[in-house]
């Protein structure tokens, strides 16, 4: 359930973002209070338009490459005004994962072989974390952006943006693109071997968990989780 203080501190993040993305963002216009007929706060948004992208819809985009490059470095671009990443998501020690990561690799047993991801795990969680905090998206999904005429015309959910590992939002590259857009998007971003193989470990990270959890409740997140994780194996 909401806290007011979550929606005001979401709401900051999301005018933050709205101000650098190259791309629209929502930005937010007004917080409601409770009241009869919904006894929750809220939050209200202008409206972005665009569509979703099916999971691997254009995976062999060049255009959708070259667009998430833009839209990272732009993000990366913003001041983090002295602030660091807190708390214990995603975006700050790999090793902080390390329980969560182990029981995903046992209940995801069914579809990928343990031994396997267990021995990819235990080289990613071991790389080192060299360059400062920039701001970061978080959730760079396909289900966060949105697209019109081939292009990136728009990014969602910007309530979690703030400063975490520069790699944090390379998870684009194997959530939604393909090994040579992969490759094209890394350019464009001038990543590092390491930068760009923890962006491998935080994409691997997030999608190990969307397979057994969204198996039933959401398939849409399950099929995401089944790709990523497939293109995570097959390497950078």
């Amino acid at each position: 359930m909401p806290r007011p203080d979550w929606l005001t501190a979401e709401c900051a993040a999301q005018a933050e973002l709205a101000e650098v993305s190259p791309v629209p963002a929502p930005r937010p216009v007004a917080l409601g209070r409770p009241g009869i007929g919904y006894p929750m706060p809220f939050a209200i948004q202008t409206w972005v338009p665009g569509s979703v992208p099916r999971i691997g819809q254009y995976a062999d985009s060049d255009q959708l490459a070259d667009d998430l490059a833009a839209l990272v470095l732009a993000l990366r671009s913003a001041p983090t005004r002295g602030r660091r990443f807190r708390g214990d998501g995603r975006g700050g020690a790999l090793t902080d994962h390390d329980d969560w990561v182990a029981e995903c690799i046992r209940r995801n047993a069914p579809w990928f072989d343990p031994a396997r991801t267990a021995a990819l795990w235990g080289h990613l969680r071991e790389l080192a974390r060299e360059d400062p905090d920039v701001m970061n998206h978080g959730d760079l999904v396909p289900g966060n952006l949105l697209v019109g005429g081939g292009k990136l015309i728009g990014v969602l959910d910007g309530g979690g943006f703030g400063p975490a590992d520069p790699a944090l939002d390379l998870v684009a590259a194997w959530h939604v693109l393909d090994t040579p857009r992969r490759g094209r998007l890394r350019a464009a971003i001038a990543s590092s071997d390491l930068e760009w193989e923890r962006g491998r470990a935080w994409a691997f990270v997030q999608a190990m968990g969307l397979v057994h959890y969204d198996e039933k409740s959401n398939l849409g997140m399950y099929a995401l989780g089944m790709r990523t994780i497939r293109e995570v194996l097959g390497g950078p």
